[in-house]
């Protein structure tokens, strides 16, 4: 009982309470635009308009910071998109220029390749071992694609790369022209005189053994002379082959020779792909076309079937054979 009379007293003085606030505002509403009551307004307006334009001022602070908060995580973010785009656009540049020098060095290999009147094969440089000694390049055609030592290979520009060493199924090794141990026989386009182009130390060639005679000057083009020798002996090199341009030259006033300076015409340290000359047969001829030294008297018949001699010149290499003095096999 007690219980039900605590919520009947809480019960009316709620009701209480709510009669008395619609009273009021009843009463502030019917009194709300008498003059007073306006100036009232006014005056407590008037009053708190300092403190409005505080809390007006911190609070346009506070929005301005969120909102400068907010640009500046949008403006790093779009900035970690763009370095990224930036990154992307940088690498398929770097990608497109690599595809177009490639493009660029099989065009013009193309090119040459349809001015050739050789068989070639088109091959890839897949490992190159470039030491201060070897200059040697590995290919990825061999004997199964009919590449055999001996085999001269070009660059773009009919440049000369070098002569196939040995040769697998699928692999070839060549013997690049700036290997210390390569020798070409070289002849300047100008004037047509010969010298011997070897490799040296640092890839500049080196032609030596010129007339002294003859004009070398700087900028001659040098290419394979392709110069058959005594006894039927081949170039093992096609005739005019680009090796390089004369960059420089040493002649001495007391010497029969001069020995000049070459830039290679290919560039040797980086090539990628290349021609291998598969139908040039250089050197010496077959071993029943191969003539033979002399041993024989000046009366002795030549029987059926068999080639001329030749006589060994004085440095060891084949001399002219004299038609006149056949000689049988020994």
């Amino acid at each position: 009982m007690t219980s039900a009379l605590l919520t009947s007293r809480t019960a009316r003085r709620r009701g209480i309470a709510y009669v008395l606030l619609l009273a009021l505002s009843l009463i502030l509403l019917a009194f709300s635009n008498t003059p007073p009551v306006v100036e009232l307004q006014h005056g407590l307006a008037f009053a708190f308009q300092p403190l409005e334009r505080a809390v007006s001022s911190v609070a346009g602070g506070a929005s301005s910071m969120v909102t400068t908060l907010t640009e500046i995580q949008r403006l790093r973010s779009d900035n970690e998109r763009l370095s990224a785009q930036n990154v992307e656009l940088r690498n398929e540049n770097a990608r497109l220029g690599a595809m177009k020098v490639e493009n660029d060095e099989l065009n013009a290999l193309l090119q040459l390749r349809n001015g050739l009147d050789y068989t070639t094969v088109a091959a890839q440089v897949v490992a190159r071992d470039s030491s201060e000694l070897r200059r040697v390049i590995t290919l990825d055609r061999g004997s199964d694609d009919g590449v055999a030592a001996g085999d001269s290979v070009i660059a773009a520009g009919g440049a000369l790369a070098g002569r196939v060493e040995d040769v697998g199924p699928t692999f070839a090794h060549v013997l690049l022209v700036n290997d210390t141990s390569s020798t070409v026989v070289g002849q300047l386009a100008t004037s047509r005189a010969t010298g011997e182009v070897v490799g040296q130390l640092g890839g500049v060639l080196v032609m030596r053994n010129i007339d002294a005679t003859q004009t070398v000057d700087l900028g001659d083009e040098v290419v394979t002379a392709g110069i058959e020798l005594a006894g039927g002996i081949r170039s093992p090199f096609p005739k005019g082959l680009v090796l390089g341009q004369v960059i420089d030259l040493r002649r001495d006033a007391n010497d029969v020779v001069q020995t000049a300076y070459l830039d290679a015409a290919a560039d040797l340290d980086r090539l990628e792909y290349v021609f291998v000359i598969t139908n040039y047969d250089g050197g010496l001829p077959p071993p029943d076309q191969q003539p033979t030294v002399c041993g024989g008297g000046p009366d002795d018949t030549l029987p059926e079937g068999e080639t001329p001699c030749y006589t060994p010149g004085p440095s060891g290499s084949p001399a002219p054979a004299s038609s006149a003095s056949p000689s049988r096999k020994p």
